[in-house]
């Protein structure tokens, strides 16, 4: 196994639901020792959330279990003295801090950045909140919905008729998350080369209106606002989602020597010098009619055959699948890019949970150990504290 390029790194985690636990999740296949802070007999409230009612009850919901393997649980009680102690002892040994309360919190608990630098000033800080620690919204509660909806990516999701409608899966939380994981590993290697620890502020609203990419740009830079879709690409035609004999196919002819070839093969030469279709932006406003044809078209075979027939001419094609379709693909299973873990709480049965997607020098790095119960490693706290302690004074001695 190769060395992970995080290895060495300690990560002392408050974070709780998605956005902070996916950015450590991405830390700890890095490499970093990830060591999660709950509130006593409640935890993350992620362990209660997942569509199976039993796991809820134990405290290992599914929605837990998906971003929280490869990490360690202690419960402290940052109101008690002793559990300070101990938090302060972790504290000065990590490299990183990781919280996701809205702003002023921390520092209402006695752990402003001041009082945090002078604990230890190599540490780098990392708040992810839903509009960051500063401005007029900044003490605004904000859940991943809400984001959407203030980014405007919630205005041009879904067609003219049906938008505004919320992406299918938190996607400001994960984008948060992952530009979290990013800065923190951009700070680490800027306290390698100057010695200074970071404090980083993360916005979901800025990270995701980032995220968003020409449907921001293009207004900004061409003062053209994007409108709401459906299944088409924007930016050309044929370009979207099209229908087959026994379901839809997503085709992106974004090229005229794409355009070209599909409709040969689909056997409508005829498109190709029609005067509506015949350049890319007649194409676009000819999009209904040009989609109308091709559906005709496609309908005479099954969405795999085109697949295959398609891409082995150069033209982009591909089924739309189910989740559970998509995570059978052959292709993720030769990347190793589903782990299996023993389940915490179901002794015998496994569980699957994703990696990240990067091989590193050819290695799919995948959790080690599986979530953790509710303070699994209470008994570990003290011992865990002092070697932290031990080796960031070792660390300190040797920069």
């Amino acid at each position: 196994m190769h060395v992970r390029p995080l290895d060495g790194i300690r990560v002392l985690d408050l974070t709780n639901v998605l956005a902070g636990p996916y950015c450590s999740y991405q830390l700890m296949l890095l490499g970093a020792e990830v060591v999660k802070i709950e509130r006593p007999g409640q935890g993350d409230l992620a362990r209660s959330l997942g569509p199976d009612p039993a796991l809820n009850r134990d405290g290992i919901g599914a929605s837990f279990l998906a971003q929280n393997a490869g990490k360690k649980s202690l419960e402290l009680d940052l109101k008690d003295p002793a559990d300070q102690a101990c938090f302060e002892t972790l504290l000065g040994g990590a490299d990183v801090l990781l919280e996701n309360f809205r702003a002023g919190v921390l520092a209402r608990m006695g752990y402003d950045t001041d009082r945090l630098g002078r604990i230890n000033e190599r540490l780098v800080y990392c708040s992810i909140s839903g509009f960051g620690h500063t401005g007029p919204m900044s003490d605004a509660p904000a859940y991943d919905q809400i984001v959407q909806g203030l980014t405007g990516m919630m205005s041009i999701t879904g067609t003219p008729d049906t938008a505004p409608q919320r992406v299918g899966f938190p996607i400001c939380d994960t984008t948060g998350g992952l530009m979290a994981a990013l800065a923190i590993s951009a700070a680490l290697l800027h306290r390698e080369r100057t010695g200074q620890g970071s404090r980083l502020d993360v916005s979901m609203l800025e990270v995701s209106l980032s995220a968003m990419g020409w449907a921001v740009s293009n207004y900004l830079v061409s003062g053209v606002p994007p409108r709401p879709l459906g299944d088409q690409n924007a930016t050309a035609a044929p370009s979207g989602t099209f229908h087959t004999l026994d379901g839809p196919l997503n085709i992106a002819a974004n090229q005229q020597r794409q355009f070209e070839t599909l409709c040969h093969l689909v056997g409508s030469p005829e498109l190709v010098t029609d005067p509506r279709f015949s350049e890319r932006e007649q194409r676009k406003t000819h999009r209904a009619e040009l989609n109308a044809a091709l559906d005709a078209a496609l309908s005479t075979k099954p969405a795999a055959a085109w697949e295959s027939e398609l891409n082995a001419a150069g033209v982009p094609a591909a089924r739309v699948l189910t989740v559970p379709q998509a995570l059978e693909q052959p292709q993720l299973d030769h990347r190793r890019f589903v782990a299996e873990l023993e389940h915490p709480g179901r002794a015998g049965e496994p569980l699957r949970v994703v990696g990240s997607g990067v091989l590193f020098d050819g290695e799919a790095f995948a959790p080690l150990t599986s979530p953790p119960l509710l303070g699994e490693h209470n008994h570990e706290r003290q011992r865990l504290a002092r070697r932290w302690a031990s080796e960031a004074a070792e660390e300190a001695a040797a920069s």
